[in-house]
């Protein structure tokens, strides 16, 4: 599979991904451990990909949505954007709002029965 199917799928089939330089428990980057803090007290759960354990995706991912930098975020499918975005998000609430929002909507269209 193509590397740009690859991170196709990956944001379309996960209601939140975080391509991150590390994971979230040992995030290798200031940048990645902020972005993925913030993601965490929001309390929903969310996917990852480590960029430095796929040099592939390393090498791709910025031109996939056209963002030069790590970490990248993506809820439902779009790129939100990296750590400062994340960050504003976080402290106005919004991100909140908008993870748990999606990963409600996930949860309703993709339940069984």
């Amino acid at each position: 599979m193509d590397v740009l199917e690859r991170i196709k799928q990956q944001v379309e089939s996960n209601p939140i991904v975080l391509y991150m330089k590390g994971t979230p428990q040992f995030p290798q980057c200031g940048f990645s451990s902020r972005a993925a803090a913030a993601l965490q007290q929001c309390g929903e759960k969310f996917a990852y990909v480590n960029v430095l354990a796929d040099a592939e995706i390393f090498e791709n991912l910025p031109r996939f949505a056209d963002w030069p930098t790590f970490p990248q975020l993506y809820i439902n499918g779009e790129l939100v954007g990296g750590c400062d975005i994340t960050l504003e998000l976080h402290a106005s609430g919004e991100l909140q709002k908008m993870t748990t929002d999606a990963a409600k909507n996930w949860r309703e269209t993709h339940s069984e029965g």
